[in-house]
């Protein structure tokens, strides 16, 4: 079997700058890593990963929690994520929890039992249980797109809901609307409350009112869509714009606009976040807020690298931009 010293005759380096290569990628020039990765294919070398584990006291595993692994938003993190995974040598585990609390403590174990060195949560919760939390607290963990729940701040990278909200909500008063309503995901999440503060902000600042009543859903779901857009339209006083929290929520509420007869945005206009693939060909194409969906995955692997590896973060959460993007299911109010 080739041996790491191999690779660093054939490409003129030290064993140290071939090991240092592999393992922090990051931390050698771009020349040095080429003249490395080189090495490695031509010699046909494979590191142990039991010899450099029991070395080092790492597995360059990260476990990703995701609470629906056929969200078509969350794949597109997990690509972020797995990009900036490769480049710094680290292999990674999805783990699927469904948003059950057990399915996550189980697989976050794996960081406390040194199966992965480290983990990122693209859900609210903490992930560890009772017994297992004072220990978690030295865990590297990052979370992406929700704020953890916990007493310790763990970094974050996410979007400005608040300020999304209310981009959508201008979209929607610019042309006359006044009767809103909103179909919501989870509801005890950050997300839930920034972007219905941004919604209220805005309708508060245009003396529009705003009926709690018109708040319905549970679940960040097409079937919560549909349920959440037959309440609505069951009420005395239909809307005439429904702000729904994900596209999949916006594709069931058209639905069933549909269904009863009624057109968008003629009848109501009907706007979501996320901006996933199919959004664009729905009938209306659906108005959205587009999160750097793939960019949020990607910082959020090299800030857990970056805390693994034990370098200092210059700042604790990160904020990235969005875009409205004005498609043809929203439009004027009827008359």
């Amino acid at each position: 079997m080739t041996n790491i010293k191999k690779v660093s005759e054939l490409a003129g380096v030290s064993t140290a700058t071939v090991s240092r290569t592999l393992k922090m990628p990051d931390m050698v020039t771009a020349r040095t890593k080429e003249k490395v990765m080189k090495a490695v294919k031509e010699a046909g070398y494979r590191p142990s990963w039991l010899a450099t584990s029991v070395k080092t006291g790492r597995t360059n595993t990260i476990v990703v929690l995701v609470p629906n692994l056929i969200n078509p938003f969350f794949m597109r993190i997990i690509g972020g994520i797995e990009q900036a995974a490769q480049e710094r040598g680290f292999t990674v585990l999805l783990c699927d929890t469904q948003g059950d609390s057990k399915r996550e403590s189980d697989y976050a174990s794996m960081v406390l039992t040194n199966r992965a060195d480290g983990l990122i949560q693209l859900d609210h919760s903490f992930p560890f249980n009772e017994d297992d939390a004072k220990l978690a607290e030295t865990i590297p963990m990052v979370s992406v797109c929700e704020r953890i729940h916990s007493d310790k701040k763990y970094p974050v990278v996410a979007l400005d809901n608040y300020a999304a909200s209310r981009a959508l909500a201008h979209h929607l008063v610019s042309y006359g609307h006044t009767k809103f309503a909103v179909i919501v995901g989870q509801v005890v999440s950050q997300i839930h409350k920034d972007r219905l503060y941004g919604l209220r902000s805005v309708l508060t600042e245009e003396n529009i009112e705003f009926d709690e009543d018109m708040i319905v859903g549970q679940s960040y779901s097409i079937e919560n869509g549909i349920e959440g857009m037959r309440q609505l339209l069951a009420k005395p006083n239909r809307p005439s714009a429904v702000i729904c929290f994900n596209d999949d929520i916006a594709i069931g509420a058209m639905h069933e606009i549909h269904r009863q007869g009624l057109s968008v945005p003629e009848d109501i206009s009907v706007v979501g976040f996320d901006n996933v693939k199919v959004s664009a060909f729905m009938n209306p194409p659906l108005t959205t807020i587009d999160q750097p969906a793939y960019e949020m995955g990607r910082r959020g692997m090299e800030i857990l690298s970056d805390v693994i590896n034990g370098v200092p973060l210059t700042r604790s959460s990160e904020m990235l931009p969005f875009q409205l993007l004005e498609r043809q299911s929203s439009g004027p109010a009827p008359l």
